[in-house]
């Protein structure tokens, strides 16, 4: 990170790990009183970082490397007998893209998801003081897309417009739509918007081999993994 070497960064006390339970995690995270742009966004994504709000973060565990970031190179990514069916399934929704402001109808959804679908992580239970810091707040490069069915909300999309990547900040869900595959099909969405926009890679976040909850990332191939210090393919 020598072209960031006039950052400050910092480390957190361990802490119980939330996807491995028997882990401690520590996380490092930049200054939060460095104003976030897009360039250093950008810049920090490259080195495996992600954001939540205004903080820009990237596991630091002493004992532990299981937390792996990923990203899709969208030009080289084709769908999977099963992603197409996805694809199929959802053909119905209309896409509209937002400005990252809160609204109930945003926040009714993310409760609903939360409450019933992440009720043993440590998001439960949603409000809307943490949905404003980890989503409303954000730098300024953000949008969020709509998914909806014959008007009804049934999905939304955050996501970071990089230099040369969309980045998967968050998606939730109506969990009455669970047959539609709804997660996955934002990603396949968000992989082809890339795709026609010439855009590098879409972000998803960190893949972690041994949780449930992060299997489904490495579904998306090809993929690349940032595993020391530099990305590696894995088709």
């Amino acid at each position: 990170m020598s072209e960031h070497k006039n950052i400050k960064f910092y480390a957190t006390q361990p802490h119980q790990c939330s996807y491995l339970p028997d882990e401690e995690a520590t996380t490092l995270f930049i200054d939060p009183d460095i104003t976030t742009d897009q360039a250093l966004c950008s810049n920090l994504s490259n080195l495996g970082f992600r954001r939540s709000g205004q903080h820009l973060y990237r596991p630091h565990c002493n004992q532990c490397n299981a937390c792996i970031a990923s990203r899709i190179p969208a030009t080289d990514f084709s769908m999977r007998r099963t992603q197409r069916k996805v694809w199929s399934r959802n053909s119905d929704l209309k896409v509209e893209k937002r400005t990252p402001e809160y609204c109930h109808e945003h926040y009714d959804l993310y409760e609903q998801y939360i409450n019933q679908c992440h009720h043993d992580g440590d998001m439960y239970p949603a409000t809307v003081e943490q949905y404003s810091a980890f989503l409303i707040d954000n730098p300024g490069f953000t949008s969020f897309y709509e998914f909806r069915l014959q008007g009804e909300l049934l999905a939304v999309s955050v996501v970071d417009e990089l230099q040369n990547a969309f980045s998967a900040i968050y998606t939730y869900y109506s969990p009455k739509y669970s047959n539609r595959s709804l997660g996955k099909y934002c990603i396949l969405w968000l992989i082809h918007q890339a795709k026609q926009q010439q855009i590098d890679y879409v972000h998803l976040g960190y893949w972690i081999k041994n949780s449930q909850k992060m299997n489904y990332k490495i579904e998306f191939r090809p993929i690349e993994l940032y595993i020391n210090q530099q990305w590696q393919l894995l088709k």
